[in-house]
């Protein structure tokens, strides 16, 4: 009886110690922006950031446009920027098991002239991806 109550005492420890999936989204993404942010992602467009959203379950991530990219003629052209976007995320494997959990990833892209001006945003939801 002393060695179930052992085995069910340490197998209680263990689980308690285990991070949610929320908890390493959130601990994911805060170490890979400190680590890795600012990042040049293309000639024009760098990774500012990135966050875990955990009352939405959604990965944000923060990119700036500049050069050729930043100006307003790009929210012209939401619904291709939106595909392009689309199609990277469901190609990028490291998110995968936050995919298969359902979570959804916003992107946000900012103009680095005009600090504060959004040049274009979208959000991508579970039914987009699938």
């Amino acid at each position: 009886m002393r060695k179930l109550f052992l085995f069910i005492a340490l197998f209680l420890v263990l689980v308690s110690c285990q991070e949610s999936l929320e908890q390493r989204a959130q601990r994911t993404l805060h170490e890979y922006s400190e680590k890795n942010c600012p990042q040049q992602i293309g000639e024009n467009i760098v990774l500012d950031s990135c966050a875990f959203e955990m009352d939405t379950h959604t990965l944000h991530y923060y990119y700036r446009f500049m050069g050729v990219m930043d100006n307003d003629s790009i929210t012209g052209k939401a619904e291709a920027m939106r595909k392009l976007v689309l199609d990277a995320m469901r190609n990028e494997t490291s998110t995968r098991v936050f995919k298969e959990a359902g979570y959804s990833f916003k992107y946000t892209y900012y103009s680095q002239k005009n600090v504060g001006k959004v040049l274009f945003e979208t959000t991508i939801t579970k039914a987009d991806y699938e």
